[in-house]
């Protein structure tokens, strides 16, 4: 177990330029101890208060835009300018009861109106940022978080929710019902495609089907599982070069695979983790699910686990494609380990565990390696393709730097919170505590926080002008959540789970029968 740096709880409090939050390897006065010298509640606090500094700046500069621009300190809509940052903060200021942002936010949500937007619409996007963000803000203000505010607005949130379903739910008239993606909703067209990618059509069934279990219309539900039913019985058998494991394009036209190329990687990654969440949402009506997914996370084991060459300790799942192995990943593919916890510990099955925790272990390593302590958005082990000026870097750390680019993203945290929740280990509530410092100290920027270009030079190298709305869904809701006493809203070990997290972290309530 290493030992990492982090920074003082006093110098985290601090709200102002990113000057005021030292780099972790800048000279030992600007630091303190490892993160065991602070109480869980001081670091929840902590998260807290960068929540409030991203909300206060996201409010003075953006609202009621999509994003704040942190560095130039203007906005951006790249979500159709319906506040794509304020309703995906809702859950997370819930949950951190910040009934100020809460109601803020409510008053927001009454206002949209999803049916003008100038810009084409992501169906995917769309489902997991707004609607599950509203779905989850209306399961937990009339469940355990019921009292933060009056319930004036509360019910708007399900009312919203079945309008965008609405909006949206043209996508799916289609020969095979696999959906477009790219929608141009006022002209109830779309972009063309021929395919829909694995994870964009497998990543819609758990909204959806919530949608309907809301509302009573099982219209949604019906939507979102005939376009899964496909991923469920992929055909040809070359779209399934392993059991489970699909390929990533379908046809839009018959549904069927139109490849056979297998990963974990952005494009194909939610799926994965939507099969053993449907069964943990709903274990009745979605056995065939978990099926599907116990069958790929065996095959992946098999086929797709990869020990590098340097470091034969750590491990990462490598990519397939008609016979061929592709040695890189991806930040985006680190939830791997979360989506083996929570099946293992839901099925009572040991060995998936052990094998999440490897992964897990193998995407801290992506973060300890570098300079700013943060993981790169993407990275290689092929021996043959080490690029020559990172000969040393690899042969100690394992791995390559493919992209050095940080862009807020949660996926590394996120496994760190299951693996806190599921085994009770504190070293993964002091990596997430280390990850959220090291994020802190180094996207931090007068108003919020910003993507920055190279996490293996000194202070992450250049800022990108963007806040995407997940930091607020994601980012802070694992590293608070890590840190926050037992809730109702936790991730629980076994099958006790009252609430499964959308892949944009918001939670929505189980279905019980």
């Amino acid at each position: 177990m290493r030992t990492s740096l982090s920074l003082s709880l006093a110098a985290l409090s601090l709200i102002g330029s990113a000057t005021a939050f030292p780099h972790p390897h800048q000279d030992s006065e600007t630091v303190l101890s490892t993160s065991s010298s602070s109480s869980n509640q001081e670091k929840a606090n902590a998260v807290k208060e960068a929540f409030q500094h991203a909300w206060n700046g996201y409010m003075k500069y953006a609202f009621p835009h999509d994003e704040l621009h942190p560095v130039s300190n203007g906005y951006g809509d790249s979500r159709n300018g319906w506040g794509a940052s304020a309703v995906d903060a809702l859950s997370t200021a819930i949950i951190m009861g910040n009934a100020d942002a809460v109601n803020t936010i409510l008053d927001h949500v009454a206002k949209i109106d999803y049916t003008q937007t100038s810009d084409q619409v992501s169906l995917f996007e769309t489902t997991i940022r707004y609607l599950g963000g509203m779905l989850s803000g209306y399961d937990l203000l009339t469940g355990p978080a019921s009292g933060l505010v009056s319930d004036d607005l509360v019910d708007t949130l399900l009312t919203q929710s079945k309008n965008l379903g609405d909006v949206l739910k043209f996508a799916f008239d289609t020969p095979s019902g696999v959906p477009y993606n790219g929608l141009n909703i006022t002209a109830q067209g779309n972009d063309g495609a021929t395919t829909n990618g694995l994870a964009v059509t497998g990543t819609l069934v758990l909204e959806w089907t919530r949608l309907s279990d809301l509302t009573g219309d099982e219209e949604y539900a019906n939507l979102s599982q005939r376009a899964e039913s496909h991923l469920l019985n992929p055909q040809p058998s070359s779209g399934e070069p392993f059991s489970g494991l699909v390929g990533s394009h379908i046809s839009i036209a018959n549904g069927q695979f139109t490849d056979g190329a297998v990963s974990w990687n952005g494009g194909d990654d939610s799926f994965y983790e939507y099969l053993i969440k449907m069964y943990v949402y709903d274990p009745k009506r979605f056995e065939e699910y978990k099926d599907r997914w116990v069958l790929a996370a065996e095959s992946t084991i098999e086929h797709l686990a990869s020990h590098p060459q340097t470091r034969p300790d750590l491990t990462f799942l490598s990519s397939y494609n008609n016979g061929n192995y592709d040695l890189s990943s991806q930040h985006l593919t680190c939830f791997d380990g979360a989506s083996f916890l929570l099946g293992g510990s839901v099925l009572g099955r040991q060995d998936f565990i052990d094998f999440g925790l490897e992964l897990v272990h193998g995407c801290e390593a992506t973060y300890n390696s570098t300079l700013t302590q943060i993981g790169p958005d993407s990275w290689g082990w092929d021996p043959s393709r080490v690029p020559s000026d990172q000969k040393a870097f690899y042969e100690k750390a394992g791995f390559y730097i493919n992209s050095g680019y940080y862009v807020l993203r949660p996926e590394v945290i996120e496994s760190f919170y299951y693996a806190y929740r599921i085994t009770g280990d504190e070293v993964y509530r002091d990596w997430v505590w280390n990850a959220f410092v090291a994020i802190n100290a180094t996207c931090r920027t007068d108003s919020g926080f910003a993507a920055v270009s190279n996490v293996n030079t000194a202070g992450g190298g250049s800022k990108d002008n963007n806040q995407e709305s997940f930091l607020f869904a994601e980012v802070m809701k694992y590293s608070y959540l890590t840190h926050a006493e037992d809730a109702e809203w936790q991730v629980q070990a076994g099958d006790q789970n009252e609430f499964v997290f959308n892949t944009e972290a918001h939670p929505m309530r189980v279905k019980r029968t």
